[in-house]
């Protein structure tokens, strides 16, 4: 299990498949969010049912650098 630093999230190592960290890394290099709701139905397909993780992926931001699901799924917390 992965732990976010700032919220108490239990993330599960399951999540962490190609597609969803190739989506986060893309997201965080180019500085473009727009795929966060895409991130999010990827990490459904992962497993992941957690609400917090991912209505956080599919609400409206502003997504931006720093976003603790794609810091969770790139190793950055």
């Amino acid at each position: 299990m992965l732990f976010s630093t700032f919220r108490s999230i239990e993330f599960d190592w399951a999540y962490l498949t190609a597609t969803t960290v190739a989506i986060a890394r893309q997201m965080y290099e180019s500085r473009d969010f727009s795929a966060m709701p895409i991130l999010a139905d990827a990490l459904q397909d992962a497993g992941c049912d957690n609400d917090d993780v991912l209505n956080h992926c599919r609400g409206p931001g502003p997504h931006v650098r720093g976003c603790w699901v794609v810091d969770l799924l790139l190793g950055k917390e």
